[in-house]
């Protein structure tokens, strides 16, 4: 059963079509990534598939009591107001000092409940907000644009630790994001998106769609030797059915 499933999602906005006609489905353990250069609505699907934006047309299903954990952006933090990361992880629903304590050490910062929120690095504030969001226990974590501002390495250090996350809880993983690199690497499936679904597919399926090549302007090769080995099964994109041994790369992981 899938955890969230949009059919036909359409969403207007001032007259415009923000998205139209999405089929979109993530199922339990998934890691997921929706991709698109800035304006192509990427966003405006995660809130409405969360339930924050109402559809114009189609419909969005949600697993009954769907426990849910949501990373933001970016948390801008005024430094004159106060707040260690242990108060933090206590908004708005208060947890026991084990339970934060056992948050932290998951995701790779231990030891910061005295710390100020305002003064940690980009990655360490990524990954206590990546550690508040599990505190609920979410069958499904929800990133938008988790490492904006983060350098390549930071990058890759987060996503290397969702796939931690996602092997030791189990939850499923949406992520959104215009990274075109390490984001891939990380994902089970890719989904393309500019205001519609361009293509679908494992990271060297979607690497390999003309329809992203010209979203992206990338030619041949490129970041090609990040992304992870194929699935061992077939997938649709736009409605054509590719076999993934006419798009297998060797030394993919090399």
């Amino acid at each position: 059963m899938p955890l969230i499933e949009a059919r036909g999602l359409g969403v207007r906005r001032g007259g415009h079509d923000i998205l139209r006609a999405v089929n979109f489905r993530i199922l339990p353990g998934e890691i997921v990534t929706v991709l698109g250069p800035n304006g192509s609505g990427k966003s405006t699907l995660i809130r409405a598939l969360i339930g924050l934006e109402p559809g114009s047309s189609g419909e969005v299903t949600r697993k009954p009591g769907l426990r849910m954990g949501y990373v933001p952006q970016r948390l801008h933090v005024d430094a004159a107001l106060p707040m260690t990361v242990r108060r933090f992880l206590s908004l708005p629903r208060r947890v026991s000092d084990a339970a934060a304590a056992e948050a932290l050490g998951r995701t790779g910062v231990a030891g910061l409940e005295k710390r100020q929120v305002s003064a940690l690095s980009g990655g360490q504030l990524q990954r206590v907000l990546l550690a508040r969001a599990l505190l609920s226990s979410p069958e499904i974590l929800i990133l938008d644009e988790p490492t904006q501002g983060l350098d390549q390495p930071g990058e890759a250090a987060f996503y290397k630790l969702l796939e931690e996350v996602r092997a030791a809880t189990g939850t499923a993983v949406l992520m959104v994001s215009h990274d075109l690199h390490v984001v891939m690497r990380a994902s089970d499936r890719v989904i393309c998106l500019n205001g519609h679904v361009c293509c679908e597919g494992t990271p060297e399926i979607v690497s390999a769609a003309p329809e992203y090549r010209a979203l992206f302007g990338m030619g041949m090769g490129g970041a090609l030797a990040l992304y992870r080995h194929m699935h061992d099964h077939d997938h649709v994109h736009d409605g054509c059915e590719h076999d993934h041994d006419h798009h297998h790369h060797e030394g993919a992981d090399a």
